[in-house]
């Protein structure tokens, strides 16, 4: 291993917390002892279910019709399933173990149980099904469906509460973040679904914190993916749902639970936009979460109140005008501890003119660690600066981030926003980009603090042609078009333009409405 490879780990470790590098090392130490003494986990253990209450929730996308699977854009028929299958990436693996699929709109419960025997069957041979992370979303998606559906079967629980052993001896500590609190959405199911105090105890404990750490003071989920926040809501609402309409237990979980739903009710409100978008910014890609509108509507069927809360500590802001909507980001890359999902995209933006995508976030395609995942992590795959060749921030392998781009100084007035972010500075360049916003055209300067090499890039949706550029965008500096593809999706590409602007210090670009 050379040396600038240590120095990136080592930039990488640093920001983690001490919690995280013990359960690592303490997970693979237990995982190499137990290999050696043959130990495995039984799946099946002798249980006792309980009918629950829920009131409806949000259906999922159709992923499973006629025998076949679709997930992220990509699709499969087996005639003997195989849990495991791999071809189409690790992701792909995780869904299909999810059982997300259980709960779309008019799901036969006897091809349902039917798909869970034959998990249950096949439990032996199956490995990535078996991590933590799918179990906790494969809990809740069975608990749902089988109440929904009204079943009771034994064989189904048995295996779901020994699932529920292997959850609780494997917590995703090593991760914390939105890991950690599907585990703990996870376990409060499965306490109630087995009334069982073990399982609630570590699920209140879970949840008590890690709600108040992860979302902000604004409301937004501190990983800075609105998709991620929308799935965060989503789980909070069902646990809501869960917790209301059933007896288990009376305390003050269900009161945490409320306020951080109403707070990521007020974020969600603010981000989204007026025809129910999201900007993609970091790890987000569009139909994997509930939209915003489906969200809304279960909240208020939960009788939740959404908050007017100003945007802040997120990060991101939104300037509404009669015929244009643009979200900013003038925020440093989050979470510190667990910033996995985030870009090197450092004061980027998007813009809605006339409730329709105009400049875009280039989007999400694939979690693979390859060329297309380092591509959209990076600066030049969005609509900021790129100095040197560089990006703002370290990202690497997949999920990493070495150093990172941190805003040092903000000043927002009316119509106007200045920011300046550090993640340059081995080169010894702060960059300032100022935003003004007026009614008939948005104005975007861009500064340096000594001449170098950078370039400004503005990607547009597929929609948007070459004329059209020519005729909204204005500029002093000569700017080129190119081709790109926006990821509309996962791996799912379309052609569309971007523009690229050369400068050394200044650039003032102009974006007529």
């Amino acid at each position: 291993m050379n040396l600038s490879k240590i120095l990136l780990i080592l930039n990488t470790v640093k920001y983690l917390k001490f919690k995280q590098i013990y359960f690592r090392l303490f997970y693979f130490l237990r995982f190499r002892y137990r290999k050696l003494i043959g130990f495995k986990y039984p799946f099946s253990k002798n249980s006792k279910s309980n009918n629950l209450v829920l009131i409806d929730s949000i259906s999922s996308y159709e992923s499973y019709h006629n025998g076949g699977f679709n997930f992220l854009n990509l699709s499969k028929s087996f005639d003997n399933i195989d849990w495991n299958f791999s071809e189409y990436g690790k992701l792909w693996t995780y869904n299909i173990t999810y059982f997300d699929f259980l709960n779309q709109s008019n799901f036969q419960k006897e091809i349902g149980i039917k798909l869970i025997y034959d998990f249950i069957d096949k439990s032996d041979a199956i490995r990535d099904g078996f991590e933590s992370f799918p179990i906790s979303l494969r809990g809740i998606n069975w608990i749902k469906f089988l109440t929904y559906s009204k079943i009771q079967n034994k064989k189904i629980d048995d295996s779901l509460y020994a699932q529920y052993d292997i959850l609780i001896d494997s917590l995703e500590y090593h991760l914390l973040g939105n890991h950690l609190l599907e585990n703990g959405f996870s376990l409060l199911f499965g306490a109630y679904y087995f009334e069982d105090d073990k399982l609630y105890l570590k699920a209140k404990e879970i949840l008590s914190y890690e709600l108040k750490e992860q979302i902000l003071k604004d409301g937004g989920h501190f990983e800075l993916s609105p998709m991620y926040h929308q799935i965060m809501l989503f789980r909070t609402l069902d646990s809501i749902n869960l917790v209301e309409n059933s007896s288990f237990k009376e305390d003050t979980l269900l009161n945490t639970l409320r306020t951080s739903a109403e707070l990521m009710l007020s974020w969600l409100k603010n981000i989204s936009y007026e025809n129910g978008d999201i900007p993609l910014f970091s790890d987000s890609a569009n139909n994997i979460a509930p939209n915003s509108k489906l969200l809304f509507d279960y909240a208020k069927s939960l009788e939740l109140n959404v908050k007017e809360i100003e945007l802040s500590d997120s990060g991101y802001r939104k300037i509404l005008k009669d015929n244009y909507e643009m979200i900013v980001d003038v925020g440093s890359v989050g979470a510190e501890y667990i910033a996995g999902h985030a870009h090197a995209d450092t004061f980027n933006f998007e813009l809605q003119i006339e409730g329709k995508p105009f400049i875009v976030d280039s989007g999400l395609s694939t979690y693979e660690i390859n060329n297309s995942r380092f591509f959209e992590r990076g600066t030049s795959a969005h609509n900021t600066v790129e100095v040197l060749g560089k990006n703002s921030s370290e990202v690497w392998g997949g999920f990493r981030v070495a150093n990172r781009a941190r805003v040092i100084e903000i000043d927002e007035k009316k119509n106007l926003i200045k920011a300046t972010h550090n993640g340059y500075k081995k080169d010894a360049v702060l960059h300032t980009r100022i935003w003004v916003f007026e009614d008939s055209k948005i104005i975007i300067e861009d500064k340096l603090s000594k001449e170098t090499d950078a370039i400004s890039r503005l990607h547009f949706h597929p929609d948007i042609t070459e004329k059209m550029i020519e005729k909204h965008i204005i500029s002093l500096e000569k700017f080129c078009i190119k081709s790109y593809k926006y990821a509309d999706g996962f791996n799912k590409l379309i052609d569309a333009k971007y523009i690229e602007a050369k400068f050394n210090s200044k650039l003032i670009l102009e974006v007529k409405i």
